[in-house]
């Protein structure tokens, strides 16, 4: 199987513009992201998918990989379907450009899922504790069945722990997933669905069609840039 990983790599972020070219010690966010990315050894190819010229000359002129992307997109997955409709590819792997610290051991066990041939769309999560995390809407939680097939996901804590004898496991949802480049075709081709849009959680249009996520338990993978707080948080921990 071919396996490829794409890095969509949007300048404008809501949050926290142009977080991408911040610096993080002596390279870029997402400098960070693609090198360690390729670093992994798993990947056949990797690419940066972009809509800036100043990210593509960032990764091109380092020697790495990069695409433009043609259209306007609402999501990471529909940028990354754009240019991987035309690339031949078995498996791709959507790594998140703001996730600098990218192991090997994560991508490893995600891919190793698609031995199961029913599986068409796979994600990370990590258990959460800190209560502070749990109740903030920037960290999406995810429930999963017995099986670790996601059954929701939301910035709401979930489950609910209207019984305090017992201490439910909250999952951080991760936002690395893996497709079947199919699954990923059939994606950009569904209109936004109503959990989706109000949750502002793009996975969410793949359970709203019937098609869970396969959930892979992982330890920290590092520091997700979102907000300044944590690029200085990033330039600790680095």
């Amino acid at each position: 199987m071919k396996k490829i990983a794409f890095i969509p790599a949007r300048y404008a972020a809501t949050r926290f513009p142009a977080k991408l070219m911040q610096l993080l010690g002596s390279k870029t966010v997402i400098r960070h992201t693609y090198d360690n990315t390729m670093a992994t050894g798993l990947f056949d190819e990797v690419w940066a998918v972009t809509d800036s010229e100043i990210i593509f000359n960032e990764i091109v002129s380092n020697g790495g990989k990069a695409i433009m992307s043609v259209k306007e997109h609402e999501s990471g997955s529909d940028r990354i379907a754009e240019a991987a409709e035309k690339i031949e590819v078995d498996i791709i792997v959507n790594v998140q450009g703001d996730e600098p610290f990218v192991k090997r051991e994560p991508l490893e066990k995600l891919l190793k899922v698609f031995d199961d041939t029913t599986v068409q769309v796979a994600s990370l999560m990590q258990v959460l504790k800190n209560e502070k995390q749990i109740q903030d809407p920037n960290y999406v939680k995810v429930a999963v069945d017995k099986n670790m097939n996601s059954l929701m996901f939301s910035r709401s804590p979930i489950p609910y722990q209207r019984d305090k004898n017992i201490t439910p496991v909250y999952y951080e949802h991760i936002g690395v997933y893996a497709f079947k480049k199919q699954a990923l075709l059939n994606f950009t081709q569904w209109q936004i669905t109503p959990l989706e849009a109000a949750e502002k959680i793009e996975c969410l249009r793949y359970l709203e069609n019937g098609i869970p996520l396969k959930m892979v338990v992982t330890d920290y993978m590092g520091i997700e840039i979102d907000t300044p707080e944590d690029l200085q948080n990033a330039i600790q921990f680095l």
